[in-house]
Formats: structure tokens, sequence, C-alpha cells
């Protein structure tokens, strides 16, 4: 672990310096960073950052690969009939787009506009102004990475107490990894030195459940080394145990669990000894973990990308569950807990909360072509392309990307392309020209995330709940606008408001936020059918009178209100000092002001049922569905290997030198620049294998030629290709290159989850032939 933060430079004036965040994970710690023009020339963590407090890690070091490299665009590019593209002024591509929009619009109507991103690693707040056009258009169907990854836990949550959880890792007796390699991937916050206390702590536990011998794994007071997709059969063992051995906490689910009988006489039954023989850990160990579990006070469980691309991933979401609510880990220092939130990453759910929350809901419930279940306002990524390429009178016609890049990052690139080859329109909205744009139709450069004020919604921490808005620390590059500008065009160009009819709001925001306030609200009463795009109002007018180049926040007024409205006491707990001014301004005016970030709730733990929309403080575990499944896991193969594909790929593993590709430029790895497939020693072996060998891997899907490399900690049977490779980028010649293995041009859309239709990137059978030479 480097703490960036013991690099400082005395030397250094402060004023040389820019507060800011780092962009490569949900933690985003705070950084500072040295700028020579338009250049980071040194990046240091913050210790004033009210979550990090000057912790990050290595990665964050090279962050200035990805605000300055070769592949930015400057212009916006229209394509030719001949593929090709060219470049057009800004005037001329807001009018075209917008006239295709309404032209889609008026021809097939607005719901067949499909809309992917709005968001992205640190990137959240182009959220708020993309979803206002396309929803006034009439849009209503959209994915985001979230889709292919965390729905299955939504889909459980949701009817469990109908809230995100988090686990207080840092306060847990027993902390559990499931599927999770945090060391690499982080996900909360100090992460590293979280890890290494806990590690020192005699009284406290670690377990990592993971087919690798990960750096997590080796940290571990349990590593569960399962065989590749075998994880529910683990799990349940461990419960199976728990219920033989009277473990559970009686109290807590006498009081707390409805609905309990049927799912323990499931829990019961469940075969202990064959499910850890199917998984691959000795009985001994899962008891022995099961007991710790057991006689701990507090037990918290994160779950990550390693089971949420898997099979049987939505079960898991719910067994691991099992675990600490009928140990009662909940309301509790070291639980795991719902909590306070700051602004939505989905786009609302189709899907009860619970039995006690249930709300009619407009959004639909499935997908117009092939009826897949939506999730969180989501449809699963795997659907996208067949609600494409079909002849069904209700497919999409119209395919709109703002900050993502789905053809590479989603399963099964080639028919993603056609997808979007396939659309009457297609519009990418980005930093460059990235595999997914040069599919579109249109590509609208972006300004990045450290040429405006950005946010993330990934505020999931509880007691303390924290937000930070980033200030730019540069102007935006000549030639881009940010994602706020972009949209406000579009909605003008539409005619969706006229600057003409929002004069009198900008008069009243230069006055003050009280006065505004007051304007805004009377003016979305008299003109209802304006509130689709509140945010892009808000952007226009409120944001002319916030200090300069802070424009773009200023849909985070509205979000603010939403807080002060739902948290008012944990708010003022919190230190936000409402004596002058509503709460919501006084809200909205520090996360303005603040160059560290703001605690905006403090809760008390009694207070996680009122984060929970339970009203009898009971949580429902018996999902039908799910216990559906578990009564059917001893019938599920361990493993969909297969005499012709006898290997088990994860396609995207996390490395010390992946970033999800938003590092474009190759050059920010240190080592393993070809982005090497990692096998055992015994499949190599078998295999005729060294380091540094080329073969060739087959799976359904495709093929690609990795050389290899041969890790220790790798699982027999068990091969991985990294993330974040595979990305087109430009010598210094301007000739284009693809540096890597892209992993989805290996996965198939076929393999995905029975609930929630996520895909099996960490699970895909394949083969290898050696390549002689």
């Amino acid at each position: 672990m480097t703490d960036i933060a013991e690099q400082n430079d005395s030397a250094t004036g402060a004023a040389e310096w820019h507060k800011t965040s780092c962009i490569l994970c949900e933690s985003n710690c705070g950084i500072e960073v040295k700028v020579d023009g338009r250049q980071f020339v040194r990046i240091r963590g913050n210790k004033d950052h009210v979550e990090s407090a000057g912790y990050t890690c290595e990665k964050a070091l090279r962050l200035n690969h990805y605000q300055n490299h070769r592949a930015r665009l400057t212009s916006p590019m229209r394509r030719r009939p001949d593929g090709t593209y060219e470049e057009i002024d800004w005037d001329t591509a807001i009018r075209e787009v917008a006239q295709k929009l309404a032209w889609v619009r008026d021809t097939w109507g607005g719901d067949k506009i499909f809309r992917y991103g709005g968001g992205g690693l640190g990137n959240h707040l182009n959220g708020l102004y993309g979803a206002s056009v396309l929803t006034a258009l009439g849009s209503i169907y959209k994915a985001t990475a979230i889709s292919q990854e965390k729905t299955g836990e939504a889909f459980v949550e949701a009817r469990l107490y109908g809230a995100h959880t988090r686990p207080e890792v840092a306060e847990s007796e027993v902390i559990i990894f499931l599927g999770k390699n945090p060391w690499q991937s982080h996900g909360f916050p100090h992460a590293r030195k979280t890890m290494q206390a806990i590690e020192k702590d005699p009284n406290r536990a670690m377990v990592v459940i993971d087919p690798k011998r990960t750096k997590s794994a080796e940290m571990a007071d349990y590593h569960l080394r399962v065989r590749p997709g075998t994880d529910a059969f683990c799990l349940a063992a461990i419960l199976g145990i728990m219920h033989r051995e009277n473990l559970f906490n009686e109290e807590f689910i006498r009081d707390h669990v409805a609905d309990v009988e049927p799912v323990l006489e499931v829990i019961g039954k469940v075969p202990v000894e064959d499910y850890a023989q199917r998984c691959g850990v000795s009985l001994e160990l899962l008891t022995e973990v099961a007991r710790r579990i057991g006689r701990a006070k507090s037990v918290g469980i994160l779950e990550d990308l390693g089971i949420e691309m898997g099979p049987n991933s939505t079960l898991i979401s719910w067994l691991h569950r099992l675990i600490w609510i009928l140990r009662g880990s909940w309301a509790i220092p070291g639980g795991n807990h719902p909590h306070s939130s700051f602004g939505s990453l989905g786009g609302g759910s189709s899907e009860s909360s619970s039995s006690d929350a249930k709300r009619p809901s407009s959004r639909p419930k499935v997908t117009p072509v092939t009826g897949a279940r939506i999730i969180m306002g989501l449809i699963p990524c795997n659907t996208i392309p067949d609600e494409f390429l079909t002849d069904h009178p209700d497919r999409f016609r119209a395919f709109i990307v703002e900050s993502g890049n789905p053809v590479h990052s989603m399963a099964d690139s080639k028919k993603f392309r056609e997808a979007m080859r396939s659309a009457e329109f297609s519009l990418v909205i980005d930093l460059a020209m990235t595999e997914t744009a040069r599919q579109a139709d249109y590509v609208l450069p972006a300004a990045t995330q450290y040429e405006k004020p950005e946010a993330v919604f990934f505020n999931f921490h509880f007691p303390h709940n924290a937000f930070y808005l980033r200030k730019p620390v540069f102007e935006p590059t000549p030639g881009t606008l940010t994602e706020a500008e972009i949209s406000a065009r579009l909605a003008e160009e539409l005619g969706l408001y006229t600057l003409e009819e929002l004069a009198p709001l900008v008069d009243a925001a230069h006055k003050g936020l009280a006065e505004f306030g007051v304007a805004f609200m009377t003016y979305m009463a008299q003109n209802p059918d304006k509130a689709k795009v509140g945010s892009l109002i808000l952007y226009r007018t409120l944001g002319q009178a916030l200090p300069e180049g802070l424009a773009p926040a200023a849909g985070l007024w509205f979000l603010a209100h939403g807080v002060a409205n739902s948290y008012g006491k944990q708010l003022r707990r919190a230190g936000i000092d409402d004596s002058q001014m509503s709460l919501g301004d006084a809200l909205f005016t520090k996360v303005l002001e603040s160059d560290d970030g703001v605690v905006f709730t403090d809760h008390e733990y009694e207070e996680a049922w009122e984060l929970a929309r339970v009203n009898d403080k009971r949580i429902r575990i018996n999902i039908p569905e799910m216990l559906e499944l578990f009564e059917q896991l001893s019938s599920k193969p361990t493993t969909y290997a297969s005499a012709e594909f006898p290997l088990i790929l994860s396609a995207g593993e996390r490395r010390s030198n992946t970033a999800n590709g938003i590092y474009r430029d190759p050059a920010w790895r240190k080592n393993d620049h070809d982005g090497a497939l990692a096998i055992s020693p015994q499949d190599a072996q078998a295999y005729g294998l060294s380091d540094g060998d080329r073969v060739r891997i087959t799976t359904a899907a495709g093929t690609a030629e990795p050389v290899v490399m041969i890790d220790e900690d790798m699982h027999e049977g068990h091969i991985s290709l990294p993330n974040g490779y595979g990305l087109e980028f430009p010598d210094e010649k301007g000739e284009h290159f693809v540096h890597g293995i892209a992993p989805n041009e290996l996965t198939s859309l076929d393999w995905k989850d029975e609930i929630a239709g996520t895909p099996w990137h960490k699970h895909v059978p394949a083969r290898l032939e050696r390549i002689a030479g």
C-alpha cells in the first residue's frame, strides 16, 4: 500500500496544489494534484478529506494518463456513408442530433430510444442532465454498468428490507469478502489499512471466499478456496452447519425476522458433507468458519463481481444475507446497515421494496422484446442486443450512450457492435473515440472529470455518510463541452423550454437561494410539463449564479432539499447548520464551499430501521424465488466446464495495473503490457506451457491469442484475463493499435443469471491450444 499523503513536498507552496479526488474506484479518495499547464506533475492524498484523510492507492499516481492522452476528442464527429468520420461544428452537431432524436420519437415513439450509461466511476452528475432530455422525449428504457453487476443484489434486498445495505467493515468482528479482492478493488474507506488492522487484531477474523489465492486471501484468517463457480454450495454448507449447531440468534429472529420457518426447514435439509465436497473446501474448515461466525458479536459480508458475474449469483446474494440476518448482525456496530443517500444510481424500480412498502409504478416491469425482468429501473445488459436485432415492432430504434463503452465492457462485443449498427440512430458522448463510439452515427466530445464539477452517488456508509463535490482543476479542453451543456443545448434545440421564459428564474437566483427556491417551485407548479427537464432548468438558471465553473453542480440543489426532507435530524446531528437558511440550502451551500467533502448524515444505530422499508422492524427472508432455487441447488452442476471446454475463464480480473478501461493509454502500465493469461502450474504442465508462451484460447463466443503467465495462486482448472485491455490507442504517428485482449470478445450473452440476467464474465467455459514457435 502506498500512502501518497506521505510524499509531501515541503518546498511546494499550497497555492500550487488543487484538491480533487481519484476516479478509479467507488472509494473516490481525496487527492491533491500539482499542475503544470494542463499536466498533473505530482499527486498526493488529501489529508483533510472527510473520508480518505490522506489515504489513496498507487494507481492514483498515474491519473495524468487519464487527463492527457492522444485519444482525446476535440470536435464533434459525424459518420459518413462509407463508415469513416468527419469533424463538424457544434451548432451543426446539436441541430442534427436533435432532429434525429425528434425523428425517432415522432416515427416510432420516444420509448424506442434506449439509453446506456449516464455515469461511470466518479462521473455521475451528467446522469441528471442526459436523463432529462431523453425522459422528456419519452425514453423509459436504460441500462448502466450496474445492470451487469448489482441487480441481483438489488432484487434480493428489495424483498428482504427494501434498502441497500453495506457492512461496517472497519468495525466488524468477522468480515467476509465474497468474490472480492479488496486489496486491489477496494470498495470501502482506507481498504488496505483497514485490512492490515484486522489482520493484526487477534479478536477479529477475516474470511475470504475466492478460488484464487489473492493478496486478500493471504491476509485472511480463513481462505475458503472454492472451486470456480461453487460459492453457493459453500454458503449453503455454512448455513447448514450453523443450523445443526444452533448458532443462529434466536432472540433477533423472534423479534425481527418474519416467516422464517420455511427457510429454516430448507436450511435444515442442506446436505452439508456433499456440498463441502462440491465446493472443494474441507468440512473441518467450513465448520471452523461457521463456529467463528456463530460466536462473533458482529458479522459483515461484502460481495462483489466474483460472485455477481457467475453461476447462482442472485441466489448467493440471498444466501450470504441469511448468514448475517440469522446471526442478528443488524443495527449494531460492525453489522450490515442500510444508509442514507444523496442521489439514486438506478432509474427507479418496478420491483416492490417489501410487503410493507408497495407503491404502484408506471415503469415497465419487463423489456419490450425479450420480456426480461427489469430491476432498479435497469434492463439486463445481456438482453440489450436482442432488443435491437429483431423485426419485433417494439424493438429499440435509437442507441444513446453517455460516459460508457458497452461494446467493450458487455458480453459478446460482436453482438453489441451489430446492435449499434442496426439502430436507426446512434449517439455517443465521451472523451475519446471508444470502441462504442466507432459504431455510432455521431460522437460528441465531453470534458474530462477534472474539467468540470463532478461527484459520485456511491455514498454507502453508516452511521456517518459523506458526499464530495469535486471542483474543476481545468477549464474544458477547447472543442469539448460538459455533458450538462450538451444536454442543455439539445433541450433548447428541441424546444423543451426557452431561455426567455427562464429569465425571471435567473434574476431570482442572483438574489439568493431563498428567493430562487420560491421562484423555482412556483414556476414548476405553473408548468408541470417542465418537471422532466427540471435539472436542465436548474443548470440554466441557478447555475448562472454559482461560482465560475460550478454551473453543472446546480442539479444538486434539488437533491440537497430531498436529503434534508428525508434525514433532517441526522443532517443537524452531522453539523449542517440551518439557523440562517433552510436545511436544504444549508446543505447545498456547504457542499459547494467544501474542498474536502461533507459528512451529511449522522445516524444512531437503532435508526437503521428508519432507513429500511419495513414498518414492523421485521426482515422478510422468505423470498419464494430464492427458496425454490435453494431447494433445487443439489441438482445444479458445480461447473459448466465440459469435454469441449475443460477450463473456466474469468474474463476480466482486477490486477494492480488494471483500471476498468478508464486509462486508454497503455503507457500507464509498468508491467504486464500485453495482459497475460494467468494459469495454474498444474494446468501449465498439462499443456506443456512456460511463461511467455502464446496460446489460443477458444470459447463458444470467440478466440484470442494471449501470452501465458504461470501463476501459482490460480486454482487448477481456472484461468483469467485482466480487465482494462483490448482498447484501441494511437501511437505517436497516429496509427491505431489494440493493446492486449478484449475479454468480451470471448464472453456470451447466453451465460447469465436466471433471475437478474447478469452475465457470467467470471465463469466462461474455455479451452487452450499451445501455439508453436
